[in-house]
């Protein structure tokens, strides 16, 4: 059997996603003999397992498939925690079900003769587990459904490319890489070669996978791109961004190099996620027609930016990317094109949107989607006045600030009305208890930093 890309021209799905009918007919020509099942964690990477085509579409389409619990209760290295609101040692660690939302189905175009589904999870009876974060902005959504209100969301997600391998990488302890660039390539058609077999296969492949890159740039660190998608529903959007992350993992993995998506990866600049963001009504775009509407919306960025920037930055790395000129915000301010502030606005017409700035690399899509309706939604609601645009240097201007650390974030966080009122208390209990337990780990580790600072010295 060929590994070459499957030719689907003559069965075409929208925006090069599979329907069930679609793979079945692919698994018995001996197609695809492989589907991902993926559940996104809370660090937004891709869990799951790994099954035989035949048996998904036999019997996981139907009845989906176990996981244990704990997928959405451990840490970065996937060690059980306590005091989250899914599993624990008391409750022995049981199962969940994950059921395959076909709304996701497409294939792995990166991955010979492979296709993944996102998947849902739900506990024994059907209930949702509320904490997922697909669970969690679908929660938001609902709520712009009440109103009559769909949106729009885009995301700019960028990474840095080593010519080294992960297990290289790692057994270097993550020093002394080589970037893919060796100086500043923002914007340079020529300096993004040097990420050029990456790149290349992304481009070609992503859109059998039903993700279309808008455009590929370099950016300012070493060895930086920027990868911009289309506009799309938000929960499609935060789908394609992840799928789109893993498969540059497994890509550069294929390639030999590594990526990383890091906020703050070294003392240069940092990985942002950008975030466009727009609303719509039966009539169309939204914040053009009616500005009131507009500015209230904005306006509930700024309100609730403090209390839930731990949505925005869930990690201790992520607030050594705020610094002052440096292209990622420190100031809670607006302006109309200013990329000095960490909302700003751009478009005319259906395009206005607002870009949010906060959210670096290392962000979970679907909880930073979630964080930006429930600020807009309490800025409408409370009929909050916008203060004026900042013109000029946001980094100067006298503003309130970003928390600076993860322990400022978190306490923002859990005292926060609005959180609690848009998420609940659950949700809110759980997200925070994951930061403590992030921030328990940093405070108990001896970093590099501390023994060149406090070895003795001759």
């Amino acid at each position: 059997m060929s590994d070459a890309p499957i030719d689907t021209a003559s069965d075409p799905a929208p925006e090069g996603r599979l329907s069930a009918e679609q793979l079945r007919s692919l698994v018995a020509a001996g197609e695809v003999h492989t589907v991902l099942l993926a559940l996104v964690d809370m660090q937004g990477r891709l869990q799951g397992k790994q099954l035989g085509a035949h048996h998904f579409v036999a019997d996981v389409l139907g009845e989906g498939a176990g996981a244990c619990s704990y997928l959405l209760s451990v840490d970065v290295e996937m060690a059980p925690q306590e005091g989250l609101s899914t599993s624990d040692w008391s409750s022995g660690h049981g199962d969940f079900q994950l059921i395959p939302d076909l709304g996701s189905l497409r294939l792995a175009a990166w991955r010979p003769r492979t296709a993944i589904c996102l998947a849902d999870a739900v506990w024994t009876g059907g209930e949702p587990v509320a904490p997922a974060p697909r669970e969690v902005l679908r929660g938001q959504l609902a709520r712009l459904a009440e109103r009559g209100w769909d949106a729009s969301a885009a995301t700019e997600l960028e990474f840095i490319v080593h010519r080294e391998s992960y297990p290289e990488a790692h057994a270097r302890g993550y020093r002394g890489l080589t970037p893919a660039s060796h100086h500043n390539i923002d914007y340079s058609l020529l300096g993004i070669r040097g990420a050029g077999a990456l790149l290349d296969r992304l481009s070609a492949e992503m859109p059998r996978s039903g993700l279309e890159l808008e455009s590929v740039k370099g950016e300012a660190n070493l060895g930086q791109v920027e990868i911009n998608f289309r506009h799309d529903e938000p929960l499609a959007a935060a789908d394609g961004h992840s799928i789109f992350k893993h498969a540059v993992k497994e890509t550069a993995l294929q390639e030999g190099l590594s990526a990383t998506f890091m906020a703050k990866w070294d003392e240069r600049e940092g990985n942002s996620c950008h975030l466009h963001f727009s609303l719509s009504d039966a009539e169309g775009p939204l914040f053009a027609r009616d500005e009131r509407l507009f500015q209230s919306f904005v306006a509930g960025q700024l309100a609730c930016m403090e209390e839930l920037t731990l949505l925005l930055a869930p990690n201790v790395n992520s607030y050594k990317r705020y610094a002052g000129h440096s292209f990622a915000p420190t100031a809670i301010a607006w302006g109309r094109d200013n990329r000095t502030c960490a909302i700003r606005v751009v478009g005319e017409g259906p395009a206005l949107r607002l870009e949010h700035r906060a959210p670096g690399g290392d962000v979970n899509p679907y909880l930073a989607l979630a964080a930006v309706i429930a600020a807009g939604l309490h800025g409408v609601d409370a009929e909050l006045e916008l203060e004026p645009a900042i013109e000029g240097n946001a980094y100067e201007a006298g503003a309130r600030q970003l928390p600076a650390d993860l322990p400022t974030a978190i306490a923002r966080f859990r005292g926060s009305e609005v959180a609690a009122a848009a998420f609940g208390a659950r949700i809110v209990g759980h997200y925070a208890r994951a930061a403590e337990i992030e921030l328990e780990s940093y405070n108990s580790t001896v970093t590099d930093w501390e023994k060149a600072r406090g070895y003795e010295r001759l």
